[in-house]
């Protein structure tokens, strides 16, 4: 698995190992279903085996990873059933971090979403999918700042992680970046506005975008999902 990583002084074994595997999971290097092994892993990081352990029970605990007593622990599958609580649980937040947002926006606020969707188109123009990702977060987070729900984007951030490895799936094959950006600027255009009605339509169909990727990618890599699953 290539050359023996150094840890850093400041940093313990599990974090290092862990920050790995979570990039190569989110960022798709390790896909649905791959395996990875504990020896290969402290062979990698020239550790013993425990922090690798410690690493592969943080990535369970985001269900990322899946860990099975005497069997390999592999990449966690897409579970439609996790999916469909995710956007459920983020849908229900966001319609009244859009609503407040709406109420509350002032100069401020509307000059941070301007700023942010510039940038977006930048990173578009760059081809920079990692950068468009992170802009995307920090619009989601000046949304809920404008709102005076901060805290509201935890739980945000922790439903979008759920799903960001399909999203990440569907932006790579179908380019959709360009759609997400005018979502964005929908969405701040109706803040702006005071339009909350307007700003909820348009953020509940931003959402509803994953539907189309999520056919698209069980039409053409169904491995990627668990094989037994309901979304009942």
């Amino acid at each position: 698995m290539g050359n023996t990583v150094r840890t850093t002084e400041r940093r313990t074994s599990v974090d290092e190992v862990y920050d790995y595997l979570h990039e190569q999971i989110t960022t798709l290097g390790l896909r649905p279903g791959d395996k990875i092994s504990e020896a290969d892993m402290a062979t990698r990081f020239g550790i013993s085996r425990q922090p690798v352990r410690d690493a592969f029970s943080r990535l369970a605990n985001l269900n990322l990873l899946l860990i099975r007593p005497q069997r390999a622990t592999e990449v966690k599958r897409f579970s439609m059933r996790e999916i469909e609580k995710s956007r459920f649980v983020r849908a229900s937040v966001e319609m009244e971090v859009l609503r407040r947002a709406a109420e509350r926006c002032d100069a401020d606020g509307s000059a941070r979403m301007d700023a942010n969707i510039e940038e977006q188109g930048k990173a578009i123009q760059a081809r920079d999918v990692d950068g468009f990702g992170a802009l995307d977060y920090d619009f989601h987070k000046t949304l809920c700042d404008i709102a005076g729900v901060d805290f509201a984007f935890d739980v945000i951030m922790a439903e979008k992680a759920k799903v960001d490895r399909l999203c990440r799936l569907g932006l790579s094959k179908e380019q959709r970046l360009p759609d997400l950006m005018e979502d964005h600027k929908r969405i701040a255009d109706a803040i702006k506005a005071h339009d909350a009605t307007k700003a909820v339509e348009v953020g509940m169909f931003h959402l509803s975008r994953l539907d189309e990727t999520i056919e698209r990618i069980t039409a053409t890599n169904a491995n990627y999902f668990e094989p037994i699953d309901s979304i009942s």
